[in-house]
């Protein structure tokens, strides 16, 4: 039995990173069209694309919607930090970070139901964001909350909410406990589009889900990152029990 011959596709992407990562091609350049590098390796445009694919995955290659395959520049992280549900001070005050609001009223399914302990169909405040450095999109949020307890105006004038929104934090009152549970997976194809990372990059999920004092979920977070443009920070407190030490 022959040994398997490597994917043309492969070849391509060897090539292609060699010239990256020797400076041939220099941080931030724009590759040649696709049709071009076919024409040159002397393969389909899925082929090639397939060999894009491959450096996007690996984050050495970002496309463009309608300007074309650029060598992305190394990334400044963004830090979240865990329990106070906010990007950190400096990277939220950071001029260079702008973030994109949409929201709307919506309908709680299944998901949006359980989370929210709601019932299914239950008018839902929507609110999704979108933060980005220059072109590059550095996180992505979509905030749910029962309408009722949406912040007076926010629905009609984003810019009510967007201070809170630039820093992914909790839009409502100070929550009584913020639960978050946290995975890292493969981005779901809307996730894959907006955060401009390949089907085969590791996203870094965030569910915060925010309780009041008397225990009613008041909020409902899905957040994303991808994961070589942030870092979560978690600390744990821990309380003394007085009552040992004097016993």
């Amino acid at each position: 039995m022959s040994g398997l011959v490597p994917s043309r596709h492969h070849d391509i992407a060897d090539d292609l990173r060699q010239q990256i990562t020797t400076g041939r091609v220099q941080l931030g350049e724009r590759l040649p069209s696709e049709t071009v590098l076919a024409e040159r390796y002397a393969v389909s445009t899925v082929t090639l694309r397939h060999a894009l694919a491959v450096l996007q995955g690996e984050g050495l290659v970002e496309k463009i919607h309608g300007k074309g395959n650029f060598v992305r520049r190394p990334l400044r992280k963004i830090t979240y930090v865990g329990g106070w549900g906010i990007l950190d001070p400096w990277t939220a005050a950071e001029p260079s970070l702008r973030v994109t609001v949409r929201s709307a009223t919506v309908q709680a399914a299944a998901d949006l139901s359980a989370l929210l302990r709601v019932p299914s169909g239950s008018p839902l405040a929507e609110f999704s964001c979108l933060s980005l450095e220059g072109e590059s999109p550095r996180g992505l949020a979509r905030i749910y909350m029962p309408r009722d307890l949406a912040p007076a105006g926010v629905l009609d004038d984003e810019s009510g909410c967007r201070a809170a929104v630039r820093r992914f934090a909790v839009l409502g009152p100070p929550p009584a406990a913020v639960r978050e549970t946290v995975c890292a997976r493969p981005p779901t194809p809307d996730e894959a589009t907006a955060l401009r990372v390949g089907a085969t990059a590791a996203v870094l999920a965030i569910t915060r889900i925010t309780t009041d004092a008397a225990g009613r979920v008041v909020e409902a977070a899905l957040l994303s990152f991808p994961g070589d443009r942030v870092d979560a920070v978690f600390t744990v407190h821990h309380v003394t029990d007085d009552r040992k030490t004097r016993g």
